[in-house]
């Protein structure tokens, strides 16, 4: 969708050109005296527009308004909560006239916060996937609304933000792409390909990494999950350079499983479809990538996605089989359904060549953290209480919001192994926590937070398909930390150490 920021009163919106006039009212009184704005303060009025977000009333040619339909919409106290549910009511409301064009206002002032959350939820409520469905007869099987003027009483003001917000959606409508994509248009190799993309923007580099390089790397965990797939692996690592070259990078690490059969340890066919999201945590990688290319910060991120299938053939990994991770511990695979902490642990070893500021983990993991937080929040493991705060505050601000669970020792007592350093799993109990604790193992030398993203991902039923989810957030946290100057606090010697051996001098695209 193509947005546009203008400076509007309620009066000059009512003479924009339009197919629907969204006019968004908050509990605040309304001073302007224009024929449209005492039409909202009636309506107040007589209770047929009450202040609680989201609610409604729709008008079918007003006085002296020029679009034929006009929606008004509470947005409440105006906080983002408020907002973005006041807009997906009033869009999806008015989705139902097949409009074009459309022209949202605030009807009183709205900060920054308020334009980004209005055109990240305008943007969620009239996203259609299109990429494996056929055209219709007049060539068209997308959104309908081509173009959404946001009016506000200072663009000049709030530009910034509209931009961000602008680049942001970008962002996370690429991960919803992505995570949308059925397994046969969505392998390793066509993720991969998707990554290299991003190399057009500006600042932005890919390299690629097949079989035979991660294996040089000893990642023997990473490759034994690939192992019973047709399929070759992918690792995918993207740099965004917007720092100087000595600023310690901020790492996402994305889990890239393209399909999940859960292996010999197999899933119920009921809703396997779902395991193409199995990773919208790398596709949440690409989205981020896509935004930091448009937004142009000034901070370092790398991004890594090991990316493979988990499937089911002779040469598979079974129950009871041991594997060695890059770092040199050996992992007990108890439960091949549980891969793909089995792909992370590598990748993050990996990133600790880049002496990073802090890295981040996204991944669907558990089914016990959907039963802990359902799709509203994304689990939060961390245990550095700074970088705690800091993406709870990214996730309030983005509408894309987190809890942070805990990471004490005894979590990690089940993951005791007879046979290796480490078993893959820990049984039932607190499994989104055991889950943690075992990427925790890989990520001592550096601060370190996980998303378990299983339950925010993606919805299902007839809302099916991804959510772009944690996109927002992470996007909101890199540039408050580009803001803040955080990103320039810690230094490190090299921008990246140079990697050893043959395998990492042959890390360029593989075909």
């Amino acid at each position: 969708m193509d947005f546009q920021l203008k400076t509007l009163t309620v009066a000059r919106a009512a003479a924009e050109k339009s197919d629907v006039l969204i006019v968004l009212v908050g509990s605040a009184p309304l001073t302007a005296k224009d024929p449209l704005s005492a039409l909202i303060a009636s309506a107040r009025k007589a209770g047929d527009l009450p202040d609680k977000a989201g609610k409604l009333l729709s008008l079918y040619h007003p006085d002296e308004v020029v679009a034929s339909r006009v929606v008004l919409a509470a947005v409440g106290d105006g906080k983002p909560a408020s907002v973005r549910s006041g807009v997906i009511a009033a869009v999806n409301a008015a989705k139902a006239y097949g409009p074009k064009r459309v022209v949202m206002i605030f009807a009183q002032e709205a900060d920054g916060t308020a334009v980004g959350c209005a055109v990240a939820a305008a943007a969620d409520a009239s996203y259609v996937y299109t990429t494996t469905k056929a055209k219709t007869s007049n060539g068209e099987n997308g959104r309908t609304i081509r173009q959404l003027t946001l009016g506000v009483a200072d663009a000049g003001a709030v530009g910034r933000a509209f931009d961000e917000a602008r680049a942001t959606v970008s962002g996370i409508e690429l991960a919803k792409e992505w995570g949308n994509r059925p397994g046969n248009y969505c392998t390793p190799t066509l993720l991969a390909e998707a990554a290299k993309g991003l190399s057009k923007l500006p600042r932005i580099k890919c390299e690629v990494l097949g079989p035979k390089e991660v294996q040089k790397l000893g990642m023997g965990s990473f490759a034994a999950v690939a192992q019973g797939s047709a399929e070759p692996l992918r690792f995918i690592v993207l740099r965004y350079q917007g720092g100087p070259k000595d600023q310690a990078p901020v790492v996402l690490v994305g889990k890239g499983i393209t399909f999940d059969t859960g292996g010999v340890s197999l899933k119920p066919a009921a809703e396997m479809d779902e395991m193409k999201f199995d990773m919208c945590g790398a596709a949440s990688v690409l989205g981020t990538f896509r935004a930091l290319g448009e937004i142009q910060p000034a901070i370092n991120v790398v991004g890594l996605v090991p990316s493979c299938e988990n499937m089911n053939d002779g040469r598979a990994i079974k129950p009871g089989d041991v594997v060695t991770s890059m770092s040199g511990q050996t992992i007990e695979v108890l439960n091949t359904d549980a891969e793909g902490r089995l792909i992370l642990c590598d990748a993050l070893t990996y990133a600790k060549r880049f002496e990073p500021a802090a890295v981040i983990d996204i991944a669907t993991l558990t089914g016990a953290c959907v039963v802990a937080l359902g799709g509203v929040r994304s689990g939060l493991f961390t245990s550095d209480d700074s970088l705690a705060e800091a993406l709870e505050a990214a996730g309030e601000q983005s509408q894309d919001r987190c809890w942070r669970l805990p990471l004490d020792d005894e979590y990690a007592e089940g993951l005791k192994s007879n046979f290796a350093d480490v078993a893959n799993v820990a049984g039932r109990a607190g499994g989104a926590i055991t889950a943690a604790k075992f990427l925790q193992r890989f990520a001592g030398d550096f601060v370190w937070a996980h998303l378990d993203i299983a339950g925010t991902a993606w919805k299902s039923g007839a809302a099916k398909g991804s959510t772009g989810r944690p996109v927002g957030l992470l996007v909101s946290y890199l540039m408050e930390r580009a803001r803040s100057g955080a990103a320039q606090a810690a230094p490190h010697k090299k921008a990246a150490r140079k990697e050893s051996g043959a395998a990492a001098r042959k890390a360029r695209s593989v075909q």
